[in-house]
């Protein structure tokens, strides 16, 4: 038998959610959504992915754009998408929900006609079946004909292959017609054919999974003993039972006299939440050490932490932990019983679920305002020129980049607006600025409610904010900036977008080898933790080494640092590019004004054409590009 590729493939459901973010009211009242992948298959192979599996899913999805959303976010989230068809007659599933207390989740199935009901069994291909360790089947795919016949083929093609078969009773009632569209969140009916055709399931399964309430439909009996009784008369697989905050019992043989008597795994009491996606959680941690052989306890435990994360946060899959959040949080615990309020660990959530992005950036910087408008006034043009100008930016960066990782683009929202939708048709890095140009105390230029400008932004650009601090800078001074860097952390975190914070410490001060290191430090001791950190030159390797200790000291998943220019001349610059190559925690660099200064002033004056000003900055933007690889080349063969 082939050594599998994948540890395991869900099938089945696959939606997209959208959570009411007032919790507390009703759907009725709900004025905002949050948008995310649903479904419990489509949940579990997020949920397996981050705990370290190879996972697959098999599903439908439409051919719009909820659809091209699931397909994205599984490929970003690490799962394989072969399994993932589009069916160009139907849209996605969506979901509606809210929270309205710890014991009220109102939700709202719109699955009339939708795309992943479709599934047949031409959407099940041997292969990939054979190509998996184990595969996952979904009660409410057994409720449909055709999702009926498309699980039951791959059941027979893991059998055949030698692969285990896992089986998540996920019960809904109203998904089997039992219940009304309003009835989303009702979790038990008895129902005698339901559990007549699931139990037609169970003599292929090595493991069964479900709340006392799945069990029961499942074994046809509410007293919980009596029903597992019924389970294992009919299979020989492994039970597990989840049991809400007292945790989960498995039986891998005979059942006991007691529940009690089964295998059990520490318990994690936390502040519920929302229980909604609890049980994907716990079985994407119970599949982790299953799968891998581990101890039943060990299993236990995975699924246990897994399933109270989900439980003490808003969403389902989104709210899934990684492995390396996991395993913190068995090893330190929190102090926290709602662990969404846990700092640590929800740094190390973010941290390692925010989206991929390349190891290095190299940006073109063109998010100057001020300077620009100085330029516009001394040669004597409307500033409205300013933007065409900055949409020419986008056109040298593009041509530099080719398509390729790693490169980026600093663009304001005020006279950018055209340049970021024009950068949005490349795969670049976007970084926006947020800060008053020149402040000091910081100040935001969209006013001191910065977070409600952010909420309008896409989800991919990256928030950079520009603070001139020094350590001897006045203690009044100094508080004023932590502040506003504070609140504008936090501020990220919420809306869920990337931090770059600038520093620049030479202008109003003496910079030592530690001045920049002593900044960095501080700003952490505040609890600031940004995504990225864009520093000035530095002028030896020693420095250098002391920013990246303090990083590596206190945020070792930070992203990096990258260069600015402060308008050096290019060789200045070169020079400056082989001292910080040495240290890899310096990914790269976002300059400006050394690339688009001479080029913006000579169109400005109507000296340059358009295709002129775009040669004129590829060209100074190429020699960095090939300044800065060539000094890291040399960097990483030294070392």
């Amino acid at each position: 038998m082939s050594t599998p590729a994948l540890d395991v493939i869900t099938i089945g459901r696959a939606s997209v959610d959208l959570y009411g973010q007032q919790v507390g009211g009703r759907l009725e009242d709900m004025s905002s959504f949050t948008k995310a992948v649903g479904g419990c298959p489509a949940n579990i192979a997020i949920g397996t992915a981050r705990l370290g599996l190879k996972s697959a899913l098999i599903t439908r999805v439409g051919d719009e754009a909820m659809g091209r959303f699931i397909r994205e976010q599984m490929q970003r989230e690490g799962v394989a998408t072969e399994g993932i068809h589009t069916d160009p007659a139907r849209l996605t599933a969506l979901v509606i929900l809210g929270v309205r207390d710890e014991k009220q989740f109102p939700l709202i199935f719109y699955r009339d006609n939708c795309a992943d009901m479709a599934l047949d069994e031409s959407d099940v291909d041997e292969a990939l079946i054979a190509s998996a360790a184990a595969i996952v089947v979904t009660g409410t795919h057994f409720s449909q004909p055709n999702t009926d016949a498309a699980q039951r083929k791959a059941i027979r093609l893991a059998k055949k292959h030698g692969r285990k078969v896992v089986f998540d009773v996920d019960y809904r009632p109203n998904l089997w017609g039992l219940a009304g569209h309003g009835a989303g969140e009702e979790r038990y009916i008895k129902a005698d054919h339901v559990t007549q055709h699931l139990q037609t399931i169970l003599p292929d399964c090595d493991l069964i999974v479900g709340t006392e309430e799945e069990l029961a439909i499942t074994g046809g009996s509410e007293d919980t003993l009596e029903t597992l009784r019924r389970i294992r008369s009919i299979s020989d697989g492994t039970i597990v039972c989840k049991r809400g905050p007292m945790g989960c019992v498995v039986f891998p043989g005979a059942i006991p006299a007691s529940l009690d008597d089964g295998i059990r795994g520490p318990g994690f009491p936390v502040e519920v939440y929302n229980v909604l996606g609890a049980g994907d959680a716990f079985l994407s941690g119970f599949l982790r050490g299953w799968l891998r052989g581990e101890p039943l306890e060990t299993a236990c435990a995975y699924a246990n932490a897994s399933g109270a994360f989900a439980v003490s946060r808003l969403l389902c899959s989104p709210e899934i932990p990684t492995f390396t959040e996991l395993s913190y949080f068995l090893e330190h615990g929190s102090k926290e019983r709602a662990l969404r309020k846990d700092a640590a660990i929800n740094h190390i959530h973010w941290a390692t679920t925010r989206r991929p992005a390349a190891e290095g950036l190299m940006a073109l910087a063109v998010d100057h305002r001020a300077q620009m408008e100085a330029m516009a006034d001394e040669i004597g043009v409307s500033r409205e020129r300013i933007s065409a100008f900055k949409a020419l930016a986008v056109k040298a960066a593009a041509r530099i980049a080719g398509g390729r990782p790693g490169f980026g683009m600093l663009i304001d929202g005020i006279y950018g607006r055209e340049a970021l939708f024009r950068a949005a048709d490349h795969p670049f890095w976007i970084g926006r600025p947020v800060e008053l140009p020149g402040s000091r105390p910081l100040e935001f230029e969209g006013g001191p409610d910065v977070g409600t400008s952010l909420i309008e932004w896409p989800v991919g650009h990256t928030i950079k904010c520009l603070c001139f601090y020094h350590p001897s800078d006045p203690p009044a001074l100094k508080e004023q900036q932590e502040r506003q860097l504070l609140r504008l952390h936090a501020a990220a975190r919420t809306v869920g977008r990337e931090l770059l914070i600038e520093i620049i410490a030479g202008k109003h001060g003496p910079l030592e080898d530690d001045t920049v290191s002593s900044v960095v430090q501080r700003l952490y001791d505040l609890g600031i933790k940004p995504d990225w950190w864009k520093l000035e030159p530095l002028k030896t390797a020693a420095a250098w080494r002391a920013v990246a200790a303090v990083i590596e000291r206190n945020d070792p998943l930070c992203r990096g640092i990258v260069l600015l220019g402060l308008e050096a001349p290019e060789e200045d610059l070169e020079a400056a590019f082989a001292v910080a190559a040495s240290e890899p925690m310096v990914k790269g660099f976002a300059v400006g004004r050394t690339i688009f200064n001479e080029p913006a002033r000579a169109w400005l004056r109507g000296a340059l054409s358009d295709d002129d000003a775009v040669d004129a900055m590829a060209t100074r933007f190429a020699r960095l590009v090939q300044a800065w690889e060539s000094a890291s080349g040399q960097a990483a063969a030294a070392q």
